[in-house]
């Protein structure tokens, strides 16, 4: 109790002299294969890379709940809605970070639209807000993100994405901040009908390129089991699935070795 007292209170701390808004990745199929997933298409997408919602053929829903290293302050909950239609696919999503007096909180609005047999692309407007105890109310920014989806093939898939690449920020005690951009450049790869590779690097302004590997494995239909590692610092995911019917359900825990255990849970309902 202690010590997630004592990192909350430093988060806090933290968040209030020093910016620290982001944009969070959601899905707990996602966070078992160590968010290597910008080539992923699913609900999802309106997270990882918006180029993904053209292959989502059903209207679909998704809820997530992340209780980061069990501090309860530190939780995420998000949803995301994704309607298909003959000009394009819709998107909307939002989370909102902590809880309280803190709170981060996204709202996007995404497009995509397949423009070749193989390749799709994706745009999203986002508004991101911070609130903290000192304000009387949540300031925020408007920025972009999008991405592109290419099919090399039927089993080999490569993804792209940005988030925020004119530099948008927020005003906060220490004068405006702003939010990194961030790029992400990978893939995913099918051996099989079992088994599947997802392979991702990504790399904002203010920190160093951070490499993310992910494996998916089908022992039987409808289950799947999953493994991932991400550093440095160095992270440890896993998870598991199971599709019953128009329902998915996932569950994944993150590990890291100075802060502890990162258990998630989504769900996913394509109607």
């Amino acid at each position: 109790m202690m010590k997630q007292f004592l990192f909350t209170v430093s988060f806090l701390i933290l968040g209030i002299f020093a910016f620290s808004i982001e944009n969070y990745h959601s899905g707990a199929r996602s966070l078992a294969l160590s968010h290597a997933s910008v080539s992923f298409s699913d609900v999802w997408s309106t997270f990882h890379n918006q180029a993904g919602l053209t292959a989502v053929n059903t209207f679909s829903a998704g809820f997530f709940y992340e209780s980061k290293f069990q501090i309860e302050e530190l939780s995420l909950v998000s949803g995301a809605l994704v309607l298909p239609t003959a000009s394009g696919n819709f998107g909307v999503s939002f989370f909102q970070f902590g809880k309280g007096n803190f709170k981060e909180n996204k709202f996007g609005l995404a497009f995509s639209k397949l423009l070749t047999k193989r390749l799709s692309a994706g745009i999203q407007l986002d508004y991101l807000s911070q609130t903290f105890p000192e304000n009387f109310r949540s300031k925020g920014f408007v920025t972009i993100e999008g991405g592109v989806i290419f099919s090399a093939s039927e089993d080999l898939v490569f993804g792209a994405h940005v988030f925020n690449p004119f530099l948008r920020g927020i005003e906060t005690l220490n004068g405006k901040q702003k939010v990194p951009a961030v790029f992400r450049f990978g893939g995913r790869y099918h051996f099989d009908t079992m088994v599947l590779l997802a392979f991702e690097v990504e790399k904002n302004n203010r920190s160093p390129l951070l490499l993310k590997t992910g494996v998916e494995c089908k022992p039987v239909e409808n289950l799947a089991l999953r493994f991932g590692v991400s550093g440095k610092p160095f992270k440890y995911t896993s998870g598991l699935g199971y599709t019953f019917g128009k329902v998915t359900t996932d569950i994944g825990f993150s590990y890291h070795g100075n802060l502890g255990l990162t258990p998630s849970v989504s769900l996913q309902f394509n109607l």
